[in-house]
């Protein structure tokens, strides 16, 4: 479970779009879904680029899958689509906003080529049907 840029301000950052829920919490929501479904969950947030690529990079040869909301690289992450490309695991991208309905230059995600599926606009809820999707597609070993 990966979360990228300025995700960590979650809970205090335009309570109007992101909602009032912090990281932590929603996190503590995801865990009890994994469990629920009998899988386990590994959390990483960066402000950086570089820092979540070299994660993707040093985790991918023991997960099982990736669920990501790549914040603003989103539109401009090529090196994160290609880092997803390569890791060649099965990607969720979610959203806690509907991007495509927000301003023009959040509607196009660049990181979307690397994912399986795109959950958008459903909130911090979003999160659990993202990892509900990544469990339930072909070849997600769900004890890894």
């Amino acid at each position: 479970m990966i979360n990228g840029p300025n995700l960590n301000r979650l809970g205090s950052r335009d309570v109007g779009i992101y909602g009032s829920k912090t990281l932590a919490e929603i996190e503590s929501e995801i865990t009890s879904k994994a469990d629920e479904l009998g899988v386990q969950v590994e959390f990483f947030q960066s402000n950086s680029e570089g820092a979540i690529i070299d994660y993707i990079q040093a985790r991918s040869g023991e997960a099982a899958g990736i669920v990501i909301n790549p914040g603003a690289l989103t539109h401009y992450g090529y090196s994160l689509l290609d880092a997803l490309t390569d890791c060649r695991l099965p990607v969720v991208e979610v959203h806690i906003s509907d991007i495509h309905a927000r301003e023009e230059w959040r509607r196009h995600s660049v990181t979307a080529a690397a994912a399986r599926e795109q959950i958008t606009g459903l909130g911090w809820k979003g999160y659990l049907i993202a990892l509900e999707a990544l469990v339930s597609q072909e070849g997600v070993d769900q004890e890894t």
